[in-house]
């Protein structure tokens, strides 16, 4: 497992907001439709991550040819690597969250619910995330799906229960971790109903949801910089991880509380 993930540790490790010298982390899983890693939405995202004083550790999960459970078994193994601290990173375990774009974003939102592997390892409280970050995000398998990836993990005509437990949004609860958002909404590959459809089940369930639309942007935009709408995402989403006292610098946004 550790030769699949690139470690980032954060820059300032001072502790959060005098919480000690453990720090918050984020499993980053770039897109790509379930058929490669888009690089642009990998260690970039993870620099970002660590300015905010939070360890990343990127994976380069399984894809095509491999199928489902491949890259969920993954994510899974990677989000219990993360909270054992074998990796010698001073990682608080209960403070480890998920941030995905696309299809990694579906894994993302897969690795949320608790979707099942089939493995009695795996399948345990540790490997969901405390929470969700999810950008332009594969979500639904039965709605609006970006065929791709679905061909890409499931192959060709696979069996109707099968899309229904991989549609992220069918599965949400009181225990799913809080989850910020984005998304555009001329986005022309993945809808922008998969990010509406996830945050309506979040704040039906009770959790808390942050979520942005932006008017217009193309799919796949990673950090979005210079992309005048989507390049305040960055921005929004850190001042999120503040508010969730994630984050080692001066707050970004006032809070709520």
């Amino acid at each position: 497992m550790a030769a699949a993930l690139t470690a980032v540790p954060a820059f300032n490790s001072a502790g959060p907001k005098g919480a000690g010298t453990n720090r918050p982390a984020i499993l980053v899983l770039p897109g790509g439709g379930y058929a490669r890693q888009a690089d642009h939405e990998a260690e970039p995202v993870a620099e970002w991550l660590a300015a905010l004083g939070i360890h990343a550790f990127v994976l380069r999960y399984r894809v095509a040819p491999d199928r489902h459970p491949a890259p969920l078994e993954d994510a899974k193994e990677a989000m219990l690597h993360i909270r054992n601290g074998a990796h010698g990173i001073a990682v608080d375990s209960d403070r480890v969250g998920v941030l995905g774009f696309s299809a990694g974003g579906h894994l993302a939102a897969t690795l949320s619910t608790a979707t099942p592997t089939g493995s009695t390892h795996l399948d345990v409280p540790e490997a969901v995330p405390a929470l969700t970050v999810l950008c332009y995000p594969v979500v639904s398998y039965t709605q609006s799906v970006h065929q791709g990836s679905v061909d890409n993990l499931l192959g060709s005509a696979p069996p109707s229960d099968l899309l229904a437990q991989l549609s992220a949004e069918r599965h949400v609860g009181a225990a799913t971790p809080p989850a910020f958002l984005w998304h555009t909404a001329d986005d022309a590959a993945v809808p922008v109903s998969h990010s509406l459809d996830y945050a309506g089940a979040l704040m039906s369930a009770g959790v808390p949801a942050e979520l942005h639309v932006f008017p217009r942007g193309r799919h796949g935009l990673g950090l979005a910089v210079e992309e005048p709408g989507p390049d305040q995402w960055t921005q929004l989403c850190a001042a999120w991880l503040d508010r969730a006292g994630w984050t080692s610098g001066p707050s970004t946004a006032d809070s709520p509380n």
